[in-house]
């Protein structure tokens, strides 16, 4: 569904609506106007039987003048009557079962006249009355006599019918030409629309430079704005992968490159001592390789958790027992190096996040420090409020200088090193909007703060 197809289907809506109101307010004005009509002629025809009221022989008479009646001759769809009454009520011309009007039926304010108008039904048809009453004084008789004259409504129902028509006529062509207009404002307006569209689809699809907003509607550069920063950001992520990508197999092709130098030097040589100091060196580089390998693959990892993060699949996670559950799993490892591994719980808290990342985290933290501990050094870890992580070691630290670059990608101290423990870590602080910070240790070695969000 298009944008202008829906501003044009509810305009039309909404001129519906008034359309209809109108043409109510139409019929009834029209009525109104034709019982307005209508009714002072009936008024007058009335008065010109009134004025033909005579006494005789103290009786009342009436000679209905034709003119009476004439002033409906040009309708013949509609049919009038008519009553006289004397002083007394009794019937002196007309139809004598003409209804008069009720009681509660007010005089008319609208002429000056004792007139009262009123509606009925007359032989099965609705019809509208005046009653008149004219005053009779002079010779014997003094009083009131009442003429009703009665119309069909068929007259008053074509007029005000013909009134609608001519309304309902007006009012569509005025609709009509506000959609029309409206069309045509919509058009204009979504005109910078069109050029957007064609804008985005004329770029490839490796183009993911921002929209240019100019000449764009106030209610619409919000989201094209958004959808700048969005595809900034993307832009940012491809480029950290392809620079990821581009490290990675730099990284790895040295490795590989040396094993199968290694190998290549074993085969030559006749020497069994040869093959076998080959085949350690081997060994020893395929683990290096390997660990490589599961950091890139971790590195992955990071990337579909983060997202799932960002995405609101965070869990609220208890960071003591992870803490301490990990710490027992990787005793054996320390004990084996002769390091001691203790685990300090100031203050239990939790952190929403991911627990395979944190577990990646405090994985890589333990390792790292393990790595560059003596023997019989120690490592403590620490549980501070509000959400602080603490992994404090003896070795003998970083440097001022180079503790920035720790967290790049393939930056390492020691060729033993991958380059990607910290970077790592790095990379999931962001994820949980942790802060991440080196300091000195209590007593030397180095202490990695990592403070999450309270």
């Amino acid at each position: 569904m298009s944008l202008r197809g829906r501003l044009l289907r509810r305009l039309a809506l909404v001129l519906s609506i008034l359309l209809l109101l109108g043409s109510s307010f139409a019929y009834w004005n029209a009525r109104r106007a034709a019982d307005t009509a209508y009714d002072r002629s009936l008024l007058s025809s009335a008065r010109a039987i009134a004025e033909r009221l005579y006494d005789e022989q103290g009786e009342l008479s009436v000679e209905v003048p034709y003119i009476a009646l004439d002033n409906f001759a040009y309708d013949i769809t509609g049919r009038l009557y008519y009553q006289v009454l004397d002083l007394q009520g009794r019937s002196v011309s007309g139809y004598e079962d003409l209804p008069g009007p009720n009681e509660d039926v007010p005089m008319t304010q609208d002429y000056p006249a004792l007139a009262r108008f009123y509606d009925a039904d007359y032989r099965n048809t609705g019809v509208r009355l005046v009653s008149l009453l004219q005053p009779i004084s002079g010779g014997s008789s003094q009083g009131m006599a009442e003429i009703r004259v009665a119309e069909t409504l068929e007259a008053r129902e074509r007029m005000a019918r013909n009134l609608l028509r001519q309304s309902l006529i007006n009012l569509g062509v005025l609709a009509a030409s506000a959609l029309l207009m409206a069309w045509l404002a919509v058009t204009a307006a979504l005109r910078p629309l069109q050029r957007l569209r064609n804008e985005v689809a004329e770029r490839r699809s490796d183009d993911l430079r921002p929209i240019n907003t100019t000449g764009l509607q106030r209610e619409v550069r919000p989201l094209v704005d958004s959808i700048n920063h969005f595809t900034g950001r993307l832009r940012e992520n491809f480029e950290r992968q392809r620079d990821f990508i581009a490290e990675a197999s730099h990284e790895l092709r040295t490795p590989l490159a040396a094993l199968k130098a290694r190998i290549e030097l074993g085969l030559r040589s006749e020497q069994p001592t040869d093959w076998q100091q080959a085949l350690h060196e081997a060994d020893a580089s395929t683990d290096r390789t390997i660990q490589l390998a599961n950091r890139l693959l971790s590195m992955a990892r990071i990337e579909r958790g983060a997202r799932a993060v960002a995405e609101g699949s965070a869990e609220l996670i208890e960071m003591a027992p992870l803490v301490q559950e990990l710490a027992l799993a990787m005793a054996p490892l320390a004990h084996g190096r002769a390091v001691a591994l203790a685990l300090e719980v100031d203050a239990p808290f939790s952190v929403w996040g991911e627990p395979t990342l944190l577990q990646e985290l405090l994985g890589n933290l333990i390792d790292n420090a393990l790595h560059h501990t003596p023997k019989d050094g120690q490592i403590i870890l620490r549980l501070r409020a509000p959400a602080v992580l603490e992994v404090e070691d003896s070795g003998p630290g970083i440097p001022q200088a180079d503790r920035d670059r720790v967290f790049e990608r393939f930056y390492h101290q020691s060729p033993e090193g991958t380059g990607l423990g910290l970077s790592i870590v790095g990379e999931i602080c962001r994820a949980h909007r942790a802060n991440i910070s080196l300091h000195e240790g209590a007593v030397s070695g180095l202490l990695v703060r990592v403070s999450f969000p309270a």
